[in-house]
């Protein structure tokens, strides 16, 4: 269950189902750029605030189950995570360029579903579930 949170103007209880792609689904997120991944999604969370619920990096999408105070609209929260990932992945691994021609590493599309206190639970364990935990 997700706990409701306290700013000194607001009480909230938010959770944001975020997944989203690479460009033309290509396999990338694999290993070091992985790992990678999962660190700068964590380091982004923690400089805004969010709390990471789940998270899962597949090698052709990611799942991530993040609470955020409610001034961040769900597209604000997916225009970091994804604008601040890509411009930082393709810096640090110019290999990924080569594989994703066009200079984008995400695709323009994502999904976004809430979650109250009963599906909070079904999306962490489904995501844990696809880790193998």
């Amino acid at each position: 269950m997700i706990e409701a949170k306290r700013t000194k103007g607001c009480v909230y209880h938010t959770a944001y189902h975020i997944v989203w792609i690479p460009k033309y689904r290509k396999s990338i997120l694999v290993g070091r750029t992985a790992k990678r991944l999962e660190t700068l999604i964590h380091e982004i969370a923690n400089k805004y605030g969010f709390e990471i619920l789940a998270l899962e990096i597949m090698p052709d999408h990611v799942h991530l189950f993040v609470s955020a105070h409610p001034k961040f609209a769900p597209a604000t929260l997916v225009k970091l995570f994804k604008g601040i990932t890509a411009r930082k992945l393709f810096k640090e691994f110019p290999e990924l360029k080569k594989k994703l021609w066009g200079g984008h590493l995400w695709t323009p599309s994502y999904y976004v579903g809430t979650a109250g206190n009963v599906s909070a639970e079904t999306i962490r364990r489904y995501i844990e579930e696809c880790q193998g935990k």
